[in-house]
């Protein structure tokens, strides 16, 4: 079991990603953009470092399953504890040389509860040249070492962050609010959290590796993610092993403010 006793290893692997930010950071001048066969962006960093850490788990937590996004998944139902790992989220504005994208890596306990996360973004810092958050199953979000205390008056939605296809699939003739797209999912729900203005999300097409991490971080913040008829969102094995994207839209942040979002930003 993953506890407080094995907060050496959480430490390693912490230590882990934080260096597969700082590797991401000084390849993202010399990647060179391929295509998967769905039309998503590839990169050289997001293979390398999916081996990589895929690997630390494997040989640090050998009782745990790992889901790369880059990897073939692995069928680790009965196992305790799963890593969800998102080598690079934003591979796409990563490849272009932006500096919204993160590395991400979320744990989901054996009742399928995201539960820790470990996301280094080395361009997108608040006020400083990087961001690197860490939540240990247990325990409280940290914020470049410092434990995260979340803004309040988070209930009335002003701005929101989504996805770059959300005018295209959104009805936004009842929304009066700001807008926020940065290219990262994991970065979209974490904005809630850690920034102080922004108080909601909204989650289109996305895979499990897309919001692990982040939706641990918002859950441990008081906040939580719903489908688009109102109910709660979880976890299913389908979702989790298959490699399929979700098929319905999500919405973050507080009880009010997700209701707010529903009513306000429907699917077309």
């Amino acid at each position: 079991m993953i506890s407080m006793l094995d907060k050496d290893r959480l430490d390693t692997l912490a230590g882990e990603i934080e260096k597969a930010g700082r590797y991401a950071f000084r390849m993202q001048s010399l990647v060179h953009r391929s295509f998967k066969s769905d039309g998503s962006v590839l990169t050289e960093a997001d293979t390398a470092i999916s081996r990589h850490i895929t690997g630390c788990i494997h040989e640090l937590f050998p009782e745990a399953g790992v889901i790369s996004e880059e990897e073939k998944a692995e069928d680790s139902r009965d196992r305790e504890w799963i890593f969800i790992l998102d080598p690079i989220d934003g591979t796409d504005v990563y490849s272009q040389g932006l500096p919204s994208f993160a590395v991400s890596l979320g744990i989901l306990d054996g009742n399928r509860e995201p539960v820790g996360a470990y996301i280094s973004a080395p361009r997108f810092g608040i006020g400083t040249e990087s961001l690197f958050i860490r939540l240990d199953p247990g325990g409280d979000v940290t914020l470049n070492g410092e434990k995260l205390e979340t803004a309040e008056n988070k209930d009335v939605i002003s701005q929101i962050t989504m996805g770059s296809k959300g005018a295209r699939e959104l009805d936004f003739s009842s929304f009066r609010g700001k807008v926020r797209v940065f290219g990262s999912t994991i970065i979209h729900i974490l904005s809630p959290v850690i920034f102080p203005s922004i108080e909601g999300t909204v989650v289109q097409k996305c895979f499990v590796w897309d919001i692990v991490s982040a939706h641990a971080v918002m859950k441990r913040a008081g906040m939580d993610l719903e489908r688009e008829d109102g109910t709660p969102f979880s976890y299913s094995d389908s979702f989790i092993f298959s490699k399929e994207p979700l098929d319905t839209v999500l919405y973050g942040g507080t009880e009010r403010g997700r209701r707010e979002l529903r009513t306000t930003l429907p699917p077309k």
